[in-house]
């Protein structure tokens, strides 16, 4: 049987992903501010906001925020806790 390594050692992914899920964490909030900072922008610029507007510049913003920190983390994640180099190499080198 293979050495584990990586994520595949069951101590490695769970540090991994409890870093992972604190990051994201912080992500959040800042994805808040940035959605705070863009109505408070739009409202200085532009007055009235419809409810519409309201709600695609919250969707919007807060979505791209979280998916961009996400698919970021995502792949910190898989190079630092050597996932890339398992998917990579050979398994029979394991021997």
């Amino acid at each position: 049987m293979p050495p584990k390594h990586g994520l595949s050692d069951p101590a490695v992914a769970a540090a991994a992903w409890a870093r992972y899920r604190r990051l994201m964490r912080w992500m959040l909030l800042v994805a808040v501010l940035a959605v705070a900072a863009a109505l408070a922008w739009l409202h200085v610029e532009g007055g009235l906001m419809t409810v519409h507007m309201v709600i695609a510049t919250v969707a919007g913003v807060g979505f791209t925020v979280l998916l961009a920190t996400g698919l970021m983390m995502a792949a910190f994640l898989s190079s630092g806790s050597g996932h890339d180099e398992d998917v990579a190499s050979n398994p029979e080198d394991w021997r």
